[in-house]
């Protein structure tokens, strides 16, 4: 019987060896992952960055007499979503009656998406007399939404952040815009 020695067996190509492919495996999936990082770089706007940051900043101040201006009225409002129904409820509260008058009076309401302005919504509604509003909202999807309400002529606001669906409604008012004294 004859026995090979090391020298003599045949020696197999390298590519049918497991060690080359298992150590060149780890670059390829970084590569891979490198220029899949550089097509969403590419292919997607950058949403968060704002074009006139300047004339972003010169309206706070508006921004905050609106504030101010919810405080004096003594705004509350508190909106809960419901999912089963589709339908977005809430009520509107003011302590002094605006100008124009509770009743009739236009209150938008937007649902900004933290992250995808697609998503962002606004939604125009007439509260009753006492108050109470419902309008059709086709979906909420997960997410820390900002809330904003004001009325239609931009007079005053009230904001929030509204974590849905931990918190199945946000109660927002004016006293929260308290200047500390």
């Amino acid at each position: 019987m004859q026995t090979l020695s090391p020298k003599l067996a045949p020696a197999t190509p390298w590519y049918r060896h497991r060690w080359p492919w298992l150590l060149m495996s780890g670059p390829a999936v970084v590569v891979v992952a490198g220029i899949f990082t550089a097509w969403l770089a590419i292919s997607r706007a950058d949403a968060l960055v704002a074009d006139d940051y300047y004339k972003q900043g010169k309206a706070i101040n508006k921004d905050l007499r609106r504030d101010h201006e919810a405080q004096r009225l003594g705004a509350a409002i508190g909106i809960g979503y419901d999912p089963a129904a589709a339908v977005l409820r809430g009520r509107l509260q003011m302590r002094e009656v605006p100008a124009v008058g509770q009743e009739g009076q236009t209150l938008i309401i937007s649902l900004v998406h933290p992250t995808q302005p697609s998503k962002d919504r606004t939604l125009m509604v007439r509260p009753a007399a006492d108050g109470t509003f419902s309008v059709p909202l086709a979906e909420m999807e997960q997410a820390r939404w900002r809330l904003v309400a004001e009325d239609g002529g931009h007079a005053w606001r009230l904001h929030g952040n509204w974590v849905w669906p931990q918190q199945r409604s946000i109660e927002m008012n004016a006293e929260a815009y308290a200047p500390a004294e």
